[in-house]
C-alpha cells in the first residue's frame, strides 16, 4: 500500500484493516460513477466488537468516540476494496452515524466527531464533509455506533 494516503495512515500509527465482511445480504461498498457509498460499518476490530451497549449507559461518550474513529477506518477500508486506492478520493461528501443511545444522552454529534475527526487527519482537506449524527435505540450485534460515508473520486 503505497500513496499520500497510505503515508498519512503509517504516521498516525494506524492500519487500514481487512473489510469487514457483511452480516447480512449486502456490500460493504458500492460504487456509482464517481462516487463510492459504503454501508454502515461497525467498530469491528480484528474481527470483534471491542464494546456493546447503549452511549450513555453502559459504553462512555469517550469510549464511543474511539469507536466511531474504528469505524471511519472500516470504511476506508470497504471504499479500498472497491477503488483499490485511497488516492483516487476527491473528498469525503458525507458521514452519517448512528448511536446506540441512553434514553437520556443527547451527546451523538460529539460521539460521530470520532469518526469525522480521523477522515480529516488521514485525508486532511478531502475529509471535510457534511454529517448527520443520529440516536438510535439500538445497532446490529447491539454495536454503541455505526458509520457510513459517502466519497467523491478524482475523475
Amino acid at each position: 500500500m503505497s500513496g499520500a494516503v497510505a503515508t498519512r495512515l503509517a504516521e498516525l500509527g494506524l492500519t487500514l484493516p481487512e473489510v469487514v465482511p457483511p452480516l447480512a445480504s449486502y456490500q460493504p461498498a458500492v460504487r456509482s460513477g464517481s462516487y463510492v457509498y459504503t454501508s454502515g460499518q461497525l467498530p469491528m476490530v480484528e474481527g470483534k466488537l471491542p464494546a456493546t451497549g447503549k452511549v450513555g449507559a453502559e459504553v462512555t461518550p469517550e469510549q464511543a468516540k474511539e469507536l466511531a474513529r474504528a469505524c471511519a477506518l472500516n470504511a476506508l477500508a470497504a471504499v479500498k476494496s472497491v477503488v483499490g486506492d485511497l488516492d483516487r478520493i476527491a473528498r469525503v461528501v458525507k458521514v452519517v452515524g448512528f448511536v446506540a443511545s441512553a434514553p437520556d444522552f443527547t451527546g451523538q454529534p460529539a460521539v460521530v466527531n470520532g469518526a469525522s475527526e480521523l477522515l480529516g487527519e488521514v485525508l486532511g482537506e478531502k475529509g471535510v464533509h457534511a454529517r448527520s449524527a443520529v440516536g438510535v435505540a439500538v445497532l446490529p450485534l447491539d454495536a454503541p455506533v455505526e458509520v457510513e460515508i459517502q466519497v467523491e473520486l478524482i475523475p
